[in-house]
């Protein structure tokens, strides 16, 4: 089957009843935030932005808010053994644990995604400082991970209620990563479009691209995909879920070491990508590469880029076309211990797309990978 775009002609009409601004922060707990934090700073180059803890009335957890443009990271961690953020760790690593969506109501985002049929995490509450009032609710979605609905139009802080501003005098520059482009979630065998109907029923997404696995497949593992987008197009999450192949696939390596779905990868967009990876590389963050074969008749497979060959292949940076334009991106490597979540970083002149001309060389990437831990 051959991949598939939705028609505008089929889309039906109808009116946003769940309108996102866009990703407000991604929460990750984490075995040590204080460490976490230091090293999305320095390899990344966020900077310090709010703290919660003990000295400002959290009792049982910490956390570290970093931010870098319109991106922010929290980074939060147990301090007692016997909760639901240890017992996550325990369970899964660091990872993340909260994709939280900015809205204009938080009352109405929960209201209206739980009659749908989402299973509420958290009932509409309002946090109140000096700085004034954020309202948060949520829910629950694949695996332990959640979505939380922030509205925070009548806030003036640093972050939100229960945080201090958090001041250091070290603060490493930016490297030039902007927003969130999107966030791949990895699902069990055969859960892939329950998600997918999950995100269309319930949070008024539209699948805007499929991927089987003849699209994306190499010789030994495979997986299927779809990209839900929302209405207004601000928020997009790719859906993953394993195939059947030769060997086993990253899904099923990531299903199997985080004990569960969960969020695969982030991808983070950028406006000079070589820039970017450029610091990246220079401050220690590990990039998967490519054949360096990939970059014969780049040119003739792409067509014209303003970009010079020489430093993407220098840097393992792949291109692909589609009908609006081209994008450029390139995979970190497991950014933890498992061999679980990663980073994407992204440019985007113009396509929509998410490279599916370069399936076939980052899959053989990830393989050679997963071939060295003994996984494939």
């Amino acid at each position: 089957m051959d991949t598939m775009i939705a028609s505008k002609k089929n889309v039906v009409e109808q009116i946003d009843f769940l309108p996102l601004q866009g990703t407000d922060y991604v929460e990750f707990y984490v075995g040590n935030a204080k460490q976490a934090a230091h090293f999305y700073k320095t390899a990344f180059g966020f900077q310090s932005l709010a703290y919660a803890g003990p000295e400002t009335g959290v009792k049982d957890k910490v956390s570290y808010a970093i931010r870098q443009h319109k991106l922010t990271f929290v980074l939060t961690t147990p301090l007692k053994k016997d909760n639901a953020i240890a017992e996550h760790i325990n369970k899964h690593g660091d990872g993340i644990k909260v994709l939280a969506l900015r809205v204009d109501d938080a009352y109405l985002a929960w209201h209206q995604t739980t009659n749908r049929g989402a299973i509420s995490y958290m009932r509409p509450e309002v946090l109140h400082d000096e700085d004034g009032e954020v309202a948060i609710s949520g829910i629950q979605i694949y695996g332990d991970t959640v979505h939380l609905f922030i509205e925070r139009k009548n806030y003036n802080g640093a972050f939100m209620p229960g945080y201090a501003e958090w001041k250091t005098e070290y603060n490493p520059i930016s490297t030039g990563l902007k927003y969130v482009d999107h966030c791949v979630g990895n699902v069990g065998w055969n859960q892939m479009n329950k998600w997918v109907k999950f995100y269309e029923d319930v949070m008024g997404f539209r699948n805007i691209l499929s991927f089987d696995d003849e699209d994306i497949s190499t010789e030994y593992s495979a997986l299927m995909s779809k990209v839900m987008s929302s209405g207004n197009g601000y928020v997009k999450f790719p859906i993953n879920e394993p195939a059947k192949g030769k060997k086993k696939s990253q899904v099923e390596e990531y299903l199997d070491f985080y004990n569960g779905e969960g969020v695969q990868h982030v991808a983070l967009s950028t406006d000079n990508i070589i820039e970017t990876v450029s610091i990246l590389k220079n401050r220690g963050v590990e990039f998967l590469k490519v054949p360096s074969t990939y970059y014969n008749g780049l040119i003739d497979r792409v067509g014209k880029i303003d970009e010079y060959l020489e430093p993407l292949k220098e840097l393992g940076i792949l291109v692909d076309r589609d009908d609006e334009g081209y994008l450029l991106q390139i995979f970190t490597k497991p950014v933890e211990d498992r061999p679980t979540l990663f980073f994407e970083i992204i440019q985007r002149k113009g396509a929509k797309s998410f490279g599916k001309g370069n399936f076939k060389a980052l899959f053989e990437a990830i393989e050679r990978e997963q071939g060295l831990r003994g996984n494939l």
